[in-house]
């Protein structure tokens, strides 16, 4: 893992400006590479091949090809036989060589070859032509500038200001937010600032750029019976962990008490007899201590099963808020999860011990594992009875039986975008006490997820979950866990999003995926069942729980209110409707209207504002 910051122009001062910016991704060694039309840095941490070989910007023998690049391919060793088998004779033992040498050998194909993460570019400097590309599934970040003529680019969004860009705010994608509760790409909240989609590659040459998609998540084939199914998703997980075990540094585990991370220390132990050391957060709080480390108790016990190194971080309501600001300018982008600090204290905790953690990220994305699919399912089957297709006999069960009146848009919509919608937007009602009239105006939402329903697919709930994939899954969670542990240059990698196992996902119906709406990932809890203990199968889907809602209401409540004045940004009083988010506050703190993930939508655009308006 590392930083990568680079343009299509000269400038030794500014280029040295974004390399100290995204220093902190890679303390172990730097490099630079200047020459007439290309500026390229590189921060390394150094993952594989630890010796001065892996050392970049890499430049090929023939000195025709230049490369920076952050990620990992898993899958290098196998790609360095076949390339040596076609004449290619290698220097060093780097991932980074391998990867230069098969863009040498089959160019831009070359990226579906690969089995990793990673952001990189690549330069040509006989056509001239820069190259970057982003991984399948968008674990790893790629920001740019692109002005008409001149290209730049960085691992971390704050890098690219050192160029002076315009601060201005994409109204677009401020409404997005706060429907959202982050930017989904290729926005930021930066009209001046794009990401790279995942699966997407841009090229740079003789002034054009062009951007075009190399992979995209389709609808498989199902396969034959739920049994080969079943022993498709085992070797595919196994597959996964040992490709992803390869380091030259010391690996541990991020350990929830859910079936995702503990199938792949399942896995691990299976593979290796060598101490594992596993960490996890829980929360230092006396209300409902127990339901909050609910969570860390069962690592814990899984951790004993295992025979693990166990190393358990206790987060307060103090160190929660005095690391929000770091953590906000970290983030690059205002993401709205109050778990945020779990996350960067976990990291910060962890990093004496390894360089590199496994985590579960994607199970529920890939395996039905939230309730909405399981819902959005029953839904379709409501729709068909005969008698619920009466709108008034549809709205008196939802809001009779069902006792949830909110919820008879769901229950109304059709399978595909508004479906989706109906589950992840924020409800409009509360988006209006929180932002000033006119700063939303029309609905970007439609415009950016129907590309991703077109065509339908027969399998509507698989759907969902690929939606998911390509849109909260890169912009929401990974973005998460790439800044928060980057910030203390230790890397994540996530074995269920092996690009192998994610199509071989979608080749499983999603009936066979959804189980109950207190459990789903059937398929996925049957497949690892040899590596789960009786006491995670026991165990009902949670969200990671937080006790921040209450923390509010308590400790954080007099920073709550700070953050949530207009003197706090005074420019931010053009967006925020502080006077609603005032008695928003206040519903909140004595018990008459939940309104957490509103109120921290707006306390995390207050954090985020204050990081970069200045920068």
């Amino acid at each position: 893992m590392c930083g990568i910051n680079g343009f299509t122009f000269s400038d030794p001062d500014r280029l040295r400006l974004m390399h100290a910016v995204t220093k902190h991704r890679g303390p172990d060694d730097e490099g630079f590479f200047e020459t007439d039309g290309i500026s390229l840095a590189h921060n390394r941490l150094s993952i594989i091949d630890l010796s001065p070989g892996g050392h970049q910007p890499m430049t090929s023998s023939d000195g025709r090809y230049t490369i920076v690049f952050n990620g990992e391919i898993y899958n290098y060793r196998e790609l360095k036989a076949l390339l040596e088998g076609m004449g290619t004779q290698f220097r060093t033992s780097s991932d980074t060589e391998v990867l230069l040498a098969a863009f040498a050998c089959w160019g831009e194909e070359c990226f579906k070859k690969m089995n990793g993460i990673f952001a990189l570019a690549i330069w040509d400097r006989d056509e001239r032509k820069l190259t970057v590309a982003r991984d399948h599934i968008g674990v790893k970040p790629l920001y740019y500038h692109w002005d008409g003529s001149r290209f730049s680019f960085s691992s971390e969004l704050k890098a690219l200001f050192v160029h002076d860009l315009s601060r201005e705010i994409d109204r677009d994608a401020l409404q997005l937010y706060f429907r959202l509760l982050y930017v989904p790409g290729p926005r930021t909240m930066f009209a001046s600032i794009k990401k790279l989609q995942p699966g997407h590659i841009a090229t740079i040459q003789n002034g054009t750029l062009t951007i075009r998609q190399y992979w995209q998540l389709h609808e498989g084939t199902p396969f034959s019976s739920y049994r080969e199914g079943v022993e498709a998703v085992r070797e595919g997980v196994k597959r996964a962990v040992s490709r992803q075990l390869v380091s030259d540094r010391p690996l541990g585990v991020f350990l929830s008490g859910g079936i995702d991370s503990t199938a792949i220390l399942g896995v691990m132990r299976g593979m290796t007899n060598s101490t594992i050391k596993t960490f996890t957060v829980g929360y230092d709080t006396d209300v409902q201590s127990e339901r909050y480390n609910a969570d860390a108790d069962l690592a814990a016990k899984t951790a004993t099963t295992f025979g693990t190194e166990h190393h358990t971080f206790k987060l307060s309501a103090h160190e929660a808020m005095e690391h929000l600001q770091e953590i906000a300018f970290h983030m690059d982008e205002p993401i709205a999860n109050h778990i945020q600090s779990s996350t960067f204290l976990l990291a910060r905790l962890a990093k004496p011990e390894i360089t590199v953690a496994l985590g579960g990220d994607g199970g529920d994305e890939l395996f039905g594992g939230y309730p909405r699919y399981w819902w959005s399912t029953q839904i379709d089957r409501i729709q068909r009875l005969p008698l619920m297709k009466n709108r008034h006999v549809m709205s008196f069960l939802v809001g009779t039986v069902l006792g949830k009146p909110q919820d008879l848009p769901k229950f109304l919509s059709r399978p595909g975008i508004d479906r989706h919608l109906a589950f992840i937007a924020q409800k409009e009602e509360a988006i209006r006490r929180i932002v000033k009239p006119g700063v939303i105006q029309g609905d970007m939402l439609r415009e950016t997820f129907a590309p991703l329903f077109e065509p339908a697919w027969k399998d509507a709930t698989n759907q969902l979950m690929a939606t998911d994939i390509a849109t909260w899954l890169p912009d929401e969670s990974l973005i998460r866990t790439d800044k928060l542990t980057m910030a203390s240059a230790l890397e994540e990698r996530v074995p269920l999003l092996d690009p192998e196992l994610v199509e071989l996902a979608f080749r499983i119906p999603s009936a066979w995926k959804l189980g109950t709406k207190k459990q789903g990932k059937r398929i996925f809890i049957d497949a690892m069942r040899p590596f789960l203990p009786d006491h995670i199968l026991r165990e009902e889907k949670r969200a990671w729980l937080s006790p921040m809602a209450k923390w509010i209401r308590g400790p954080l409540l007099p920073f709550m209110r700070e953050v949530l004045s207009p003197s706090y940004n005074p420019e931010t009083v053009a967006y925020l409707d502080f006077e609603g988010l005032g008695q928003m506050l206040t519903d909140h703190v004595e018990h008459r209207r939940y309104a957490l993930n509103e109120l921290w939508a707006a306390v995390s655009f207050q954090l985020w504002y204050k990081a970069f308006s200045r920068l």
